[in-house]
């Protein structure tokens, strides 16, 4: 239930002289061990760093960024998840890559351009007669939208694309053409899309083999254990980013300071804050995922190693460097409407310099696009907090996303004011309402 308590929480009755300049906020910070500029300025700019290579996916650099974060918690002195031996929470991808092909449709067989596949299995072979559904994405079909409703399949699926939507199939086939990833091999249902002029036949012979790479992803999780242990507070935020890139002016490393090492460095100035604190009541959760830039594949495999029912709230950090157009003491919380999460928010710090309200770019469905929706779909109060405006900031993934480009005494705020935002809710004083996705 919301708790509508109105004291304002012990961070905010210094926050109008924190407000006030830059230097009174490091000295004022003093009293809140690890929410002070100098310590977010300095975890920015390591992982925001040329070293970081951009902290792409099964790249040198993100893995250089996963020592330092292991390093950061260990530092801290966080305790492991319950079942991992330490912070690094790592599992393995699957990359395929073509090798062989024949596809036949109707009279005309398709090059290695005018098909791929979704799926997990190495090798398929399908003909006429066999035991696989065929679908026609025409003229008039929406093929997002078949294509969306077909990844969640049981059966194995022929999609034959009229030229037509050659444009919607190239877009598709330029991230699944070559290669594609997987956590899982040899499981599940394939789907082979197919642009042809055979719109209408029933005639097939599909031949695919593929090349397999086994890889590693790594989450680094730590926690801090409450009086009731199995109530979980998350914090967390994705620390990958876009890599190396097409270069722009020379530069082709897409350093992603706001997206989303400033996310990332709010996780560790909290932990670190929360753990020079008195026991919480409830546990709390640190984690930063990985490849979420990349379809959310850490946010699942740690969604799957707990109890979501046990997880009472998600704060997930995402691009906080940058004050919002509302004014710099803002930031705003995705799918507002879907819990009671962002009104027990709001309550936390009435009173206060700062406010939390609802996301204002509605149309670009964000409360989907992050980390929070894997755990919103298993009935977490899942929401991502931001500040920065979308809609006219030049540097969203490109090469201009570094550290200069951040107000860090804003992102400094902001964490300060996340801090006190969560109050209510560690100590188990409120509790949003679960969420409900159909």
């Amino acid at each position: 239930m919301v708790n509508n308590r109105k004291a304002i929480p012990r961070t905010f009755l210094y926050l109008p002289i924190l407000f006030a300049t830059s230097s009174l906020l490091v000295s004022c910070a003093a009293r809140e061990p690890g929410i002070d500029r100098t310590n977010i300025e300095r975890i920015i700019t390591a992982l925001a760093s040329d070293d970081m290579e951009g902290r792409g996916i099964f790249t040198d650099g993100i893995e250089r960024a996963a020592a330092f974060l292991e390093d950061e918690f260990d530092r801290i002195g966080l305790g492991k998840l319950n079942g991992e031996n330490g912070y690094r929470q790592s599992f393995p991808y699957y990359s395929f890559s073509l090798r062989e092909h024949r596809i036949v449709v109707g009279d005309e067989a398709a090059g290695s351009d005018e098909f791929f596949l979704t799926g997990s299995h190495d090798s398929i072979r399908w003909s006429t007669g066999d035991d696989v559904v065929i679908h026609r994405i025409k003229r008039e079909d929406n093929f997002r939208a078949l294509f969306r409703q077909l990844r969640n399949s049981a059966v194995d699926n022929l999609i034959i694309v009229d030229f037509s939507q050659e444009k919607a199939f190239r877009r598709y086939h330029g991230i699944f053409g070559r290669r594609s990833r997987s956590k899982t091999i040899n499981e599940g249902n394939s789907n082979v899309y197919v642009l042809s002029p055979f719109i209408d036949s029933d005639r097939f012979e599909i031949s695919i083999d593929r090349d397999v790479e086994k890889l590693e992803l790594t989450n680094i999780v730590g926690q801090i254990k409450g009086k009731r242990e199995n109530e979980f507070v998350l914090f967390s935020a994705h620390y990958d980013h876009l890599g190396i890139v097409d270069p722009i002016d020379g530069d082709s490393i897409a350093n992603g300071a706001n997206d989303d090492a400033s996310g990332t460095t709010a996780v560790v100035a909290l932990a670190r804050h929360f753990a020079y604190s008195p026991q919480p009541e409830r546990t709390i959760l640190f984690a930063l995922f990985t490849a979420e830039e990349s379809g959310g594949m850490g946010s699942q495999h740690f969604a799957s190693k707990l109890d979501p029912d046990q997880i009472v709230a998600m704060f997930n950090i995402e691009m906080i460097g940058k004050p919002a157009v509302e004014g710099p003491n803002t930031a705003w919380i995705t799918g507002f409407e879907r819990s009671s999460f962002g009104q027990i928010l709001q309550g936390a710090v009435e009173g206060s310099p700062y406010k939390f309200y609802p996301d204002p770019y509605p149309d670009e469905n964000l409360f989907f696009r992050s980390d929070n929706a894997t755990l919103a779909r298993l009935g977490v109060p899942a929401h991502s907090i931001s500040t920065t405006p979308i809609d006219v900031d030049k540097d969203y993934h490109q090469v201009s996303d570094e550290v200069s480009t951040l107000d860090l005494d804003h992102m400094t705020n902001t964490i300060r004011a996340i801090e006190a935002a969560s109050s209510t809710i560690i100590s188990g004083e409120a509790t949003p309402t679960r969420i409900t996705i159909e």
